[in-house]
Parts: C-alpha cells; structure tokens; sequence
C-alpha cells in the first residue's frame, strides 16, 4: 500500500516469532496478518510504557514536592556575590 509515512523493518527472530504466537492467540481475528500483529503488540507496549512513564513523572514529582525549600535560607543573601569574589579572574 502506498505511504508517505516511514516503514520499518523487523527481522522475525526466535522471541519475536513467540511474540507473535502468543499475539495470534491473543488477537485470532488477525492471526493470518503479522504485520496486524505486530501492530497490536506495539499498540499494547506502548499503552504500558505511557502507564510506567507516568509513574515515574509522579515519583519524580513527589521528590520535589517533599525536598522543595528544605535548602531555603542555608546559603543567606549574597551567598553567591561572596563567592564569586573569591574566584580568580
């Protein structure tokens, strides 16, 4: 079919092949089409990986939320201009 969208190539090795089994059992309307398949499968992947992104973009978020302003008032005013005096030029 004719496309103007990028096509990619997968070599089907051993674990893409049990892959693709275990999609046909999953998906049996498209069992004769391992490009539909395949399509499924990422489909699926990607689902997951939107979920464990997720997750990591609330953990990330927590850490912030409960180390935000613990450093607040350590360094005191200035604290940057007196240092930088001390750098040589």
């Amino acid at each position: 079919m004719p496309t103007v969208r990028p096509r990619h190539s997968v070599t089907e090795t051993d674990e893409v092949a049990r892959a693709l089994d275990a999609a046909a059992r999953r998906w049996p309307e498209d069992r004769d089409s391992r490009g539909r398949l395949l399509v499924h499968l990422i489909d699926l992947g990607w689902s997951s990986l939107q979920i464990e992104l997720a997750d990591d973009d609330d953990a990330w978020q927590h850490t912030v939320d409960q180390t935000a302003g613990v450093l607040a008032g350590v360094y005191g005013a200035g604290y940057l201009d007196r240092m930088r005096e001390e750098w040589p030029e």
